[in-house]
């Protein structure tokens, strides 16, 4: 079963997912004409592919480490650390441990 998104003025838990970490999967929280939100749960050693998206994106580590390849640079987010991009930014994403991010795109017109 599809997990809901986030209603207007809905209050979700983002914390660290912990043991349930090794069974969760990625899942959308907000999708709307104006930005769409993510929690993005990558095991060790998996990986998103080099990619780019229209709008101005945030990568915010909430547990785990995880390296970001982006503009020419590579950034290891450990939870609790925040990344800001441009939009239309060629970027991957490696979990080097077990990891969950919240990730927000603004969505570009």
């Amino acid at each position: 079963m599809a997990i809901p998104h986030i209603l207007p003025g809905e209050v979700v838990d983002i914390s660290p997912l912990g043991t349930r970490l090794a069974t969760e999967k990625s899942f959308a929280l907000v999708k709307s004409a104006d930005l769409e939100m993510m929690r993005l749960v990558l095991r060790a050693g998996r990986s998103l592919p080099a990619h780019k998206v229209p709008g101005e994106i945030t990568i915010q580590c909430l547990e785990g480490a995880m390296v970001v390849a982006a503009e020419g640079n590579e950034h290891t987010l450990r939870a609790g650390q925040l990344l800001f991009l441009r939009g239309r930014s060629l970027h991957s994403v490696l979990a080097i441990e077990d990891s969950s991010a919240l990730v927000t795109v603004a969505i570009g017109r």
